[in-house]
């Protein structure tokens, strides 16, 4: 819920509210119910409300409260704030209202640092202390909820989104060479701390940062879980890592029920999504909605699942709507699904998304959806491989990665490639570090810690909240990630991929949707370029700004622009739509 921002001065100046305004006017699509700015001392912040709890002006931010010296903004939900609140309360703290917001402030008076680590939910807020001009910054552990920061002259901004950065003005817009080349290499991908542009930085998953008032800094990550079996492990059965997981899966998708308006369910009719309903059921939701997309095929792929969320929808009973996009509604689409990515992000379902919560926004203000499901139970292609590998580095690039380095030297133009292949060196890092017994858990911990914050969760929380509607991701509860860590591999890969979460699922789901070769979020318009597709993108690549800026070498474009269907990445991507993509949003920003 909600969008944040704000400024920090760090050279005794006022902040500028203007600058605040206008980020928090670009915001606006995230919190269409109420907004505010508050300036305090060297603080100002802005804040764009979605309600969603305490649906009364108490819960209005930014808030302040003036007996303990603190100002907040925050977006997201803590699940848990009525716990909280319990102990909070026991300890002689007097609450004004009835949402989570005021938890947070209470909690972090009372607890500090560690108040992050009792969190349950999906976060990102900034604290001002009056008293000693600290300013803390958090995200939550799979940064559901994003977080922007930019250095302008004597001061620091952030935001919730990038666009809302470069709009307020000032941030180096220059390109990255290091992102460009983790966009390349990762379909879109562009790990923290970086983005696409070198004025902009993100808060890292799982990270609170704390800044004194001359603004030094220090990090600090408050989540790390191991990806090894613990002692006793090795004596669980099958059937008792299922019933775990059974449990843990019931626990996370009744924490994300709590809203004081009703929660509906994107389903796709794959396993995740007709899970999460088949739970919601189970629980005692009633008169759930449910929403579908799908679009034209294209080149004989088939556009849509409803076969199968259809089958779900009446199993379960829920009050169903699908929603079906000609080909024309989403060429149409394109220009604010752009607009409402806070980075270049090149997965086809992206479209999805925003056509999707137009229509479910109409109706619901809060969706639960089956994100991370993949990440964390190894539903991918490229776990299997790894069982056995002597080599996770080399093993993992080659399934994963867009194109090697020396490839990408043929395509990027010299002035825009890396000194050497940093995408590599990324992945060195981060899969060889300790914490992880086998290559699969090396690869699932990358991929639930890394890739999945920067490709689909972002993807989700941009696309749904464009429209002012909040999604919620019961895989990606952290308890059940702890438990998912120290299942062995192998209980993962079994069935071809999520053996153990379709062991589950078998016990609520029907097993049509299980048994069944894999499916994903098909646009194939924009796999399988042509007609006015083509045309948009060749216009793009070809306008004066993408002539100056001459990232890619003409050569490259040309054999894009030759065979457009014959260049596809080994994740099922189309490489002319990512270039041009790129482009596009760049465009957007007014780069």
């Amino acid at each position: 819920m909600c969008g944040i921002c704000g400024e920090i001065r760090f050279d005794g100046g006022s902040p500028s509210v203007k600058a605040v305004s206008i980020m928090s006017d670009v915001l606006a699509p995230r919190g269409p119910d109420g907004s505010g700015v508050v300036v305090r001392g060297n603080v100002g912040l802005g804040h764009r409300r979605l309600r969603i709890l305490d649906l009364s002006d108490k819960s209005q931010q930014p808030m302040i409260d003036p007996e303990l010296g603190l100002s907040l903004v925050f977006n997201g939900c803590i699940y848990n704030f009525r716990e909280l609140r319990s102990e909070l309360e026991e300890k002689g703290y007097k609450f004004f209202s009835s949402g989570d917001t005021e938890v947070i402030l209470k909690a972090w008076h009372a607890w500090g640092e560690e108040c992050v680590s009792r969190f349950h939910g999906m976060f990102a807020f900034v604290i001002h202390e009056r008293d000693s001009g600290r300013v803390v910054m958090a995200r939550d552990r799979f940064g559901i909820k994003p977080l922007y920061i930019a250095e302008v002259e004597g001061a620091l901004r952030f935001a919730s989104s990038l666009p809302a950065l470069v709009k307020a003005g000032g941030v180096d817009t220059s390109i990255d060479v290091a992102a460009l080349h983790n966009y390349m290499t990762f379909h879109a991908v562009v790990p923290p701390p970086r983005t696409i542009l070198n004025g902009v930085r993100k808060l890292p998953p799982a990270t609170l940062r704390v800044y004194e008032r001359g603004g030094s800094f220090k990090d600090r990550r408050y989540w790390d879980p191991p990806y090894r079996r613990q002692a006793g492990d090795a004596a669980i059965t099958r059937e008792e890592w299922q019933e775990r997981l059974l449990d843990a899966l019931r626990i996370a998708v009744k924490r994300r029920m709590i809203a004081d308006v009703p929660v509906g369910v994107l389903l796709s009719g794959g396993v995740d999504s007709s899970l999460i309903v088949g739970l919601l059921a189970e629980a005692g939701q009633r008169g759930l909605m449910s929403f579908s997309v799908g679009f034209e095929e294209a080149n004989g792929e088939k556009g849509d699942e409803f076969v199968y969320s259809d089958l779900i929808a009446e199993h379960f009973g829920t009050d169903h709507r699908k929603i079906f996009v000609p080909s024309a509604d989403l060429m149409g689409a394109l220009p604010g699904t752009i607009t409402a990515m806070s980075e270049p992000m090149v997965s086809y379902d992206n479209v999805g998304f925003y056509l999707l919560s137009k229509e479910v926004s109409k109706h619901v203000k809060v969706v639960q959806s089956g994100q991370g499901a993949d990440e964390v139970f190894g539903g991918y292609h490229w776990y299997p491989p790894l069982m056995n590998s002597n080599d996770v580095v080399g093993d993992y690039g080659k399934a994963f990665r867009d194109r090697s380095h020396a490839v990408l030297a043929t395509q990027l133009s010299d002035l825009w490639l890396a000194d050497h292949d940093v995408s590599g060196a990324l992945l060195n890092e981060h899969l060889l570090r300790d914490g992880a017994d086998t290559p699969v858990d090396q690869a699932l911990r990358l991929d639930s810690n890394v890739m999945l914050v920067d490709d689909p969760v972002k993807r989700v929380d941009n696309m749904t909240m464009a429209w002012g509607l909040e999604a919620r991701v019961p895989f990606l509860d952290h308890e059940l990630v702890e438990l998912a860590a120290r299942i062995p591999p192998e209980e993962k890969l079994r069935d071809g991929g999520k053996g153990i979460l379709k062991d589950v699922a078998r016990k609520i789901v029907p097993s049509e949707v299980i048994d069944r070769k894999k499916g994903y979020f098909p646009v194939p318009q924009l796999k399988y370029i042509a007609g006015p597709y083509l045309d948009l993108i060749r216009d793009t690549l070809n306008s004066q700004r993408a002539r100056e800026r001459g990232l890619f070498r003409d050569t490259y474009l040309d054999r894009l622009f030759e065979q457009p269907s014959d260049h596809i990445t080994p994740l099922r991507g189309s490489e002319l739509w990512q270039v041009g993509l790129l482009e596009m949003w760049l465009e957007a920003q007014g780069v």
